[in-house]
């Protein structure tokens, strides 16, 4: 079953203000890994223990690790719909919920 991908608009304006260089990465990642079992944990798509995020999300959040940056999701599984919370870039030495 193949997966919708939706870009949230708060995560459209982050990805907006990334180098376009970097931008295409995460495009093509986001195209070749989400849209196709996305809830699947793999070595760069993992799901987060998060209590609290500084955006919305329906538990659980999962994280695709795409360089140093990071995209954080969440799934509709009735939908059949990825929702893209936010696009991050993670510095070196800080983990994924400092940044969150």
């Amino acid at each position: 079953m193949t997966f919708a991908v939706e870009i949230m608009p708060s995560a459209l304006k982050e990805l907006q203000e990334i180098e376009a260089f970097y931008r295409r990465q995460i495009a093509e990642a986001i195209d070749q890994q989400l849209p196709h079992q996305p809830t699947t944990p793999t070595r760069n798509r993992k799901p987060l223990v998060v209590p609290v995020a500084s955006f919305e999300f329906n538990p659980p959040l999962w994280e695709l690790r795409i360089g140093n940056f990071r995209v954080f999701y969440d799934i509709d599984e009735t939908d059949h719909t990825v929702h893209i919370r936010a696009v991050r870039e993670k510095p070196p030495h800080a983990s994924s919920e400092d940044i969150l």
